[in-house]
């Protein structure tokens, strides 16, 4: 299993500074990267592929530099942004010539592989010209993947694909993460992000402002109000009740439930199931209602 390390990273053009001292680990399993546009995401991923050197700091994937290292994509696979597959060759000639120029022993055998993989059936003997942009994504994902790799790099992998695509290439994801790969991708969909990585990591103006999973991000943020939608057995009762803590700011009663805004996660959710116990009210929902990534990425944008 591999990880790839950052360790005070910054790569700057002139006076513009892309991405400023930034230090991140990737893990085995899918890690999303998640920034507005310009944030410095494609950056952070090329200067990990190798594309980039960093201006400082260093870029490691398996304790070993990635610039200037072509020893690396033995092990690391690709998927950039910018669409760069030639229109006049097929999906199967197009897999192969990478299959062959990573000089595998069986090329033919691993390009059909990659292919099958991403489910193009019969369509790899049509010129990409031909293809819906979906198709030819998950053409520059086979070649990604023609040679096993133990590392993916990903940019807005689902650019183009539609919603069945989009199912089966998380799914695939899904279950390369789980068998020891490391995976990072970027997005600007949130619920792509949401539904496909444990783990975010998201860079706002070149800087990493926050790093982990989304709901412990969030329930880190004291200085902003959690909100919870509450279903109970007694909702009048309940609301009366939770009027009368400390860790409660406001609750409003509607036909959902409760909506509670609460000043600190950790007191409240201790203190709900005592208040209910106490008064014999039987919880029915408890649902945190504001930790959507959306919620957490627009808290740290507007930080």
């Amino acid at each position: 299993m591999i990880t790839v390390e950052l360790t005070n990273v910054s790569r700057w053009y002139g006076n513009v500074v892309a991405v400023n001292d930034v230090t991140l680990t990737v893990r085995p399993g899918v890690t999303g990267l998640l920034g507005p546009n310009g944030a410095g995401k494609t950056t952070v991923l090329h200067m990990i592929a190798g594309l980039l050197g960093p201006s400082q700091g260093t870029v490691l994937i398996d304790g070993k530099p990635s610039f200037r290292n072509p020893d690396i994509y033995r092990t690391l696979g690709l998927v950039t942004e910018n669409e760069g597959v030639p229109g006049f060759l097929t999906a199967w000639e197009f897999v192969l010539v990478g299959a062959r120029l990573h000089k595998l022993p069986d090329p033919e055998s691993a390009a059909r592989r990659a292919l099958d993989i991403v489910e193009l059936g019969d369509a790899v003997n049509r010129r990409i010209s031909t293809y819906s942009k979906g198709m030819r994504q998950r053409t520059r994902v086979a070649a990604a993947l023609v040679h096993d790799p133990a590392v993916l790099i990903l940019d807005e992998p689902f650019n183009g694909m539609d919603p069945r695509q989009r199912l089966h290439m998380m799914d695939l994801l899904h279950r390369m993460g789980a068998d020891g790969r490391t995976i990072l991708f970027s997005s600007h969909i949130l619920e792509e992000v949401e539904q496909l990585s444990g783990v975010v990591q998201v860079i706002v103006a070149g800087r990493l402002a926050a790093s982990g999973d989304y709901r412990h991000i969030r329930r880190l943020m004291t200085n902003r109000p959690h909100v919870f939608l509450i279903q109970s057995s007694d909702d009048r009762r309940l609301a009366t009740v939770l009027m009368g803590q400390i860790s409660v700011s406001a609750v409003e009663l509607d036909p959902a439930g409760l909506q509670v805004r609460a000043n600190d996660y950790g007191t409240f959710t201790r203190a709900l199931s005592t208040v209910a116990r106490h008064h014999s009210i039987r919880l029915t929902g408890v649902l945190p209602s504001d930790e959507s990534l959306e919620d957490v990425f627009s808290y740290l944008v507007a930080q």
